[in-house]
């Protein structure tokens, strides 16, 4: 049994419980469930839209972010509003609905388990 599956990690930031998607891709192979996972949020980060919207929710002053604030990408705003849907979907996103606008924020744990899955385990050499 993994240290992940052992006991919850706590993310850095906030001390909230982590559930991590999956264990360190050198930690065993995953299994499908765990690919199926780790692969959804991966390609909803693979298209550059949703990249840089992410990143803008991310890096935005507070956490959070109006859609009126990150809408400029370079594509109209049915299309913002297509791939903001997308990384909801794929669990990277949370939404809140304020008056007439839509509030976009990056859900701290969904960081600590994204940057857990990339991360390498090291093992203890027995002496």
């Amino acid at each position: 049994m993994s240290n992940a599956q052992a006991m919850p990690q706590l993310d850095t930031e906030t001390g909230r419980a982590v559930a991590p998607c999956c264990p360190p891709l050198t930690e065993r192979p995953f299994t499908a469930d765990e690919a199926e996972t780790a692969a959804r949020m991966f390609k909803a980060l693979g298209d550059p839209v949703r990249l840089r919207l992410f990143s803008a929710v991310a890096s935005h002053e507070g956490g959070e972010a109006c859609v009126c604030d990150i809408s400029d990408v370079g594509v109209s705003q049915p299309t913002v509003s297509h791939h903001l849907k997308k990384l909801k979907a794929a669990g990277l996103l949370t939404s809140e609905r304020r008056g007439t606008w839509v509030y976009y924020r990056v859900e701290p744990s969904v960081l600590a388990a994204m940057g857990k899955l990339l991360t390498t385990t090291t093992t203890t050499a027995a002496a």
